[in-house]
C-alpha cells in the first residue's frame, strides 16, 4: 500500500469515526505501528488532522474530507457516471458546474467529447461560437478547462474554500444571478428521498443551489454510496431534479422511491 493510499484510508477513518488509534490502524492497514505514527504526524503537519496520544481527532464535528483526498474513492464509478453525464450534453449548450470529485470528472469527460467534435471539419451552416460554454465555482474545474480552446469558461467570484476548491460567498452568487443555464450537473453529498439533494456545507449548498434555479435541466451525479445518506444542508428537494445519474449499485427501493418522486434514474 502506498503512502497515498494509506492517507486515503486514514482520513476516511477519521472521517466516519472521528478519531484513529495508531494500534487499530496498523492492524487494519496491514502496515508497522510506526509507519502508522509517521504518517499522522505528515497529516497533522498538514492540519488535516490533530495528533492526540496514540492517534489522531479531527479538527471538528463537521469534518470533511479534502477534495484532493476524495479522488480515488469509487474512482471507476465515477468515470462511468461522469461520461454518461456528458453525453447528454448538445453542442451550444450552457453548462453548469458546481465543485467535487464526480463533476470533476464529469468536466474531463466534456473537454474530451468536444475536443473531438472540435477537430472535425467545421460545418458551413453552423454559428460561430464555443462548442460548450460551461460556469463553475470550482477553481480546478476551471484550471482544466480553461486550455480547452473549444470551451468558453466562466468562473464566478467569490471566497475559496480549500477542502473542495469551491467559490462560495455573495461574490459567487452574483455572478450566477446573472446568468441563465441550459444544464447543471451537481455533485452533491447526499440525497434523501425525502430532503432531496444535500450538501455537507451550507454555503456550498447555497451556492448549488443557485446553479439549479438557474438552470432549466437539473442533472445530479453521484456514486449509490449517498443515496439514502442525509448531510447538513439542502440544495433543493426532488421535485428540482431532472435525471440522477449514477452507477448500478444503487438499492431497488431506492430506485423505485426516486422514481415515484419524479426523478428519472440512470445507471451505469
Amino acid at each position: 500500500m502506498s503512502k497515498h493510499e494509506r492517507w486515503n484510508a486514514l482520513l476516511e477513518l477519521l472521517a466516519s469515526a472521528g478519531k484513529v488509534e495508531v494500534e487499530e490502524a496498523a492492524t487494519a492497514l496491514g502496515v508497522s505501528a510506526a509507519t502508522i505514527r509517521r504518517d499522522l504526524d505528515e497529516l497533522a503537519e498538514q492540519r488535516l488532522l490533530v495528533r492526540t496520544r496514540g492517534g489522531a481527532v479531527a479538527h471538528g464535528v463537521s469534518y470533511e474530507l479534502p477534495l484532493r483526498y476524495k479522488s480515488g474513492r469509487h474512482a471507476a464509478e465515477k468515470a462511468r457516471i461522469a461520461a454518461a453525464a456528458a453525453e447528454l450534453i448538445a453542442p451550444g449548450e450552457v453548462v453548469g458546474l458546481n465543485g467535487g470529485t464526480t463533476t470533476t470528472e464529469v468536466a474531463r469527460a466534456l473537454a474530451l467529447r468536444f475536443a473531438g467534435e472540435h477537430a472535425e471539419p467545421a460545418r458551413p451552416a453552423a454559428p460561430a461560437g464555443p462548442a460548450l460554454t460551461v460556469v463553475t465555482n470550482a477553481l480546478n474545474i476551471a484550471a482544466e478547462l480553461a486550455v480547452r480552446p473549444q470551451i468558453k469558461i466562466v468562473t464566478t467570484g467569490g471566497v475559496a474554500r480549500p477542502q473542495t476548491y469551491e467559490l462560495v460567498g455573495p461574490l459567487a452568487a452574483g455572478v450566477l444571478g446573472e446568468v441563465v443555464l441550459d444544464t447543471v450537473v451537481l455533485g452533491v453529498d447526499g440525497v434523501d428521498p425525502v430532503l432531496g439533494a444535500m450538501a455537507h456545507q451550507e454555503e456550498e449548498a447555497s451556492i448549488s443551489r443557485l446553479f439549479a434555479q438557474r438552470a432549466s435541466r437539473v442533472v445530479v451525479v453521484t456514486d449509490s454510496s449517498k443515496l439514502g445518506r442525509r448531510a447538513f444542508a439542502r440544495i433543493c428537494g426532488l421535485e428540482r431534479i431532472g435525471l440522477l445519474v449514477t452507477d448500478t449499485g444503487i438499492a431497488p427501493e431506492a430506485a423505485a422511491r426516486l422514481t415515484e418522486a419524479g426523478v428519472r434514474v440512470h445507471t451505469v
